[in-house]
């Protein structure tokens, strides 16, 4: 039984600590998200912000704590159950998209749905699908070195949309758009959370971004200051 847990929130979070060497890094961290909420997790550079949003995706562990997701409590699971859960319930968007350059758009879309096992023809009409959504059809044959720098941050929300997870992780998603690009990005979140009723945590330096969220959660030295 997870006495913490309440089905109020998607996300929580219960005295997550975590160090490298002897550099404690996260120092006890609370958080709750709600389902279709987009909260941004700002702060100063060694605040922690980075380090939490990778135990989040449960690409690291934590020292001790624990994380929930829908009800889950994925460091419970073994290694491959956490590999699967990551790939179905989360989403990645990184500052620089991680696109896989010898594919087109289209198969950088697909990769999370092929790896989930599901079949190509679906994953394809899946991924043609995202493309029409945020209007990039055009640009489905195309390499990411083909690609404007908002395109292919654009092709990164669909890849991490493919698989409808729970919760998108972005970090620094818009640090390296131009502002007409950023903005499209900023109001592309606000879309998918009103027509796909998606829910982000992002972290960002943006203060304008930041303060579009619906919830600005504030970090310093590994602690959560508000």
């Amino acid at each position: 039984m997870i006495s913490f847990y309440s089905r109020t929130f998607m996300i929580q979070t219960k005295g997550i600590t975590k160090s490298f060497d002897k550099l404690q890094i996260l120092k006890g961290i609370d958080l709750e998200v709600r389902q279709k909420e987009i909260v941004a997790i700002v702060g100063p550079s060694g605040a922690g912000k980075t380090t939490l949003l990778q135990i989040i995706g449960t690409l690291d562990k934590p020292d001790s704590g624990n994380l929930v997701i829908n009800g889950v409590e994925p460091f419970r699971l073994k290694e491959k159950e956490i590999a699967r859960f990551r790939n179905q319930q989360i989403g990645f968007v990184f500052q620089f998209h991680q696109l896989l350059p010898e594919f087109t758009a289209l198969e950088n879309i697909m990769i999370p749905a092929l790896i989930a096992r599901e079949k190509p023809s679906v994953a394809e009409k899946k991924a043609k699908e995202l493309l029409d959504f945020l209007k990039l059809s055009d640009r489905k044959e195309h390499k990411p070195a083909e690609l404007s720098g908002g395109e292919k941050q654009r092709i990164a929300v669909a890849r991490a949309l493919i698989n409808n997870p729970s919760v998108i992780l972005a970090d620094e998603p818009s640090g390296s758009l131009d502002s007409k690009n950023k903005e499209e990005l900023h109001m592309l979140f606000f879309d998918l959370r009103n027509q796909m009723g998606q829910t982000f945590i992002i972290v960002t330096h943006d203060e304008h971004l930041a303060m579009q969220t619906d919830r600005i959660i504030p970090m310093k030295d590994g602690i959560i200051t508000k």
